[in-house]
């Protein structure tokens, strides 16, 4: 059985591949893009507002607003921009990872069309959103604690992570309506607590998305081949 220290560490040695390269540059070039569009959005809108209630900006000021508020909003939303754009893309991470260590496996796969993509990435962007808005006012009562909102942020991104990234390759290899899914849930809040774990890192963050569809890939075909 392959366990999670296994799996991130092959996930981390593949990360020299060239298709995992790809698809690294493709997901952070379109993410960055995706905050561009709400940095520009979010300028106007401030502007707008200034404009509506009459407020007399200094210079500056409306840039150096954004900035700091686009940099909070970014913290909060990357991970949920982040996955949804994966979605997009998982299908490279998962094919490389295949390719190198699950040849067999790799042949019987189905590609997924890009409106069930697109369906997918909304909804695991939106149950992602709403869970955390949900958790929101129970982490307010926690901020005495110092560290209880980090513990139930955490715990709440870790039990949605672990779900999206086997969904990420299973869904691919399902192969039928009522196959049950192969990772239990213990493996999968695992997973999903160190991947949500790397999304609090700085720079690491950016890598976390693939690392967590490559380590699932792993688990998920060693899980299936344990269950066959």
């Amino acid at each position: 059985m392959m366990t999670l220290p296994r799996a991130l560490a092959l996930s981390f040695s593949q990360l020299g591949d060239a298709a995992i390269i790809r698809v690294l540059v493709k997901s952070l070039f379109v993410t960055l893009a995706i905050f561009a569009v709400l940095g520009a959005a979010l300028y106007f809108a401030l502007g707008w507002l200034a404009d509506y209630l009459g407020w007399t900006p200094v210079h500056g000021a409306g840039v150096l607003l954004t900035v700091i508020m686009l940099l909070i909003f970014g913290w909060l939303l990357f991970r949920f921009v982040a996955l949804f754009v994966l979605n997009f893309y998982a299908e490279d991470v998962v094919r490389a990872v295949e390719a190198m260590h699950y040849p067999e496996e790799a042949s019987a796969a189905r590609s997924l069309p890009f409106s069930e993509e697109l369906s997918k990435g909304l909804r695991s962007a939106l149950r992602a959103l709403g869970a955390n808005l949900l958790a929101l006012p129970f982490a307010i009562v926690l901020l005495f604690t110092g560290v209880g909102t980090a513990l139930l942020f955490w715990a709440v991104n870790a039990w949605l992570l672990g779900r999206e990234l086997q969904d990420m390759v299973w869904l691919r290899h399902r192969t039928g309506a009522h196959e049950i899914a192969p990772m239990g849930q213990g493996d999968r809040f695992m997973l999903g607590g160190a991947i949500a774990g790397l999304l609090m890192l700085p720079f690491v963050n950016l890598l976390a998305p693939v690392i967590g569809a490559a380590s699932a890939t792993h688990m998920v075909h060693r899980r299936r081949a344990v269950n066959a």
